[in-house]
């Protein structure tokens, strides 16, 4: 198939060889769908917030069908310790964007203050680093095919560290986050011939939701969220969505993101421990017709290895 006359493949040979002609801007977060999930993903204060560990596999193809589109693999752990008021949590992912890889690893430490005996405020703090590699020695020009010279040289960079905070205020049925998962400017940087591109920008995220019991037996529950994420002299971004629980087994939702994309979210608690997820992203955008659509797919378990007296229920 074809975009305007250019082969998919040939399309982001094109679209690469710009990005790496000019002076490139910054890098923003990368953007999950089923993060109502789990927080800890945005915010470091959500580490430890339940009586379990819990531990996330994610992987998000976006854009799917296209030659080298984004990519983003991630998994992410936490954990309360013995004294319930400390969280830790760990966070490693993988981003590919046609020959660019960014590896982020970071640590999440978390402290919860109650404030009366049902409300509760948690702060975080995020440390860690990324590793970034750009190999320019190996983008081909169109339609020769052929290696540029300018480009001879590759960028890897190793060990560039950041940290971030977060706040979470919470009761059983409702909650508050307010976090800057990453506060360090990182530029990756290697001046050589034309060549620059500047590293990641201080994104700040707030949302909210609440959780609404339809039948007193909570056969049904209404989970409304909402979520702005703010990049600095970048337009404000916002999701919206409506979530529904299911017999406290099967998660279903629809998702509105500002930037013209509509999302699905589905998850399905198997068992106690057990749950799998699943969302799309369909953008109406002039790219629409030529891609098949982002996918994001979710892997989760919880145990419980302190013994509590109680575990709460879990809705956010």
């Amino acid at each position: 198939m074809k975009f305007k006359g250019i082969h998919y493949g040939k399309l982001t040979n094109v679209i690469l060889i710009i990005l790496v002609s000019l002076q490139c801007v910054a890098q923003h977060d990368p953007i999950f769908t089923q993060y109502m999930y789990n927080g800890q993903v945005i915010n470091p204060a959500y580490a430890g917030i339940w009586e379990k560990v819990g531990f996330t596999a994610l992987v998000r193809e976006q854009w799917a069908g296209i030659n080298r589109a984004p990519l983003t693999e991630s998994i992410s752990l936490h954990s309360p310790l013995k004294n319930e008021r400390v969280g830790i949590g760990l966070n490693v992912s993988n981003e590919t964007y046609g020959r660019e890889i960014r590896l982020t690893i970071l640590a999440d430490y978390a402290y919860e203050i109650n404030l009366t005996p049902y409300r509760r405020l948690r702060l975080g703090v995020k440390f860690g680093f990324t590793n970034y590699n750009n190999p320019l020695a190996k983008y081909q020009l169109y339609p020769d095919g052929e290696f540029d010279p300018v480009f001879a040289q590759d960028v890897d960079l190793n060990f560039l560290p950041n940290f971030g905070i977060g706040a979470f205020l919470y009761e059983d049925n409702y909650f508050i986050g307010l976090s800057i998962p990453k506060l360090v400017k990182n530029t990756f940087t290697y001046n050589y011939q034309n060549y620059s591109t500047q590293g990641e920008l201080q994104t700040i995220y707030l949302n909210g939701g609440y959780v609404f019991f339809l039948d007193p037996m909570s056969r049904i529950v209404f989970k409304p969220t909402v979520l702005m994420r703010y990049t600095w002299k970048k337009p404000v971004r916002f999701d919206i969505s409506a979530n529904f629980l299911i017999y406290e087994r099967l998660w279903l939702g629809l998702m509105w993101r500002t930037g013209n994309a509509f999302c699905v979210t589905s998850q399905w608690l198997i068992n106690k421990n057990l749950r799998v997820g699943f969302a799309m992203d369909i953008s109406y955008t002039d790219i629409f017709p030529y891609q098949g659509g982002t996918y994001e797919f979710t892997l989760g378990w919880d145990m419980d290895f302190f013994g509590r007296s109680y575990v709460r229920s879990k809705y956010f």
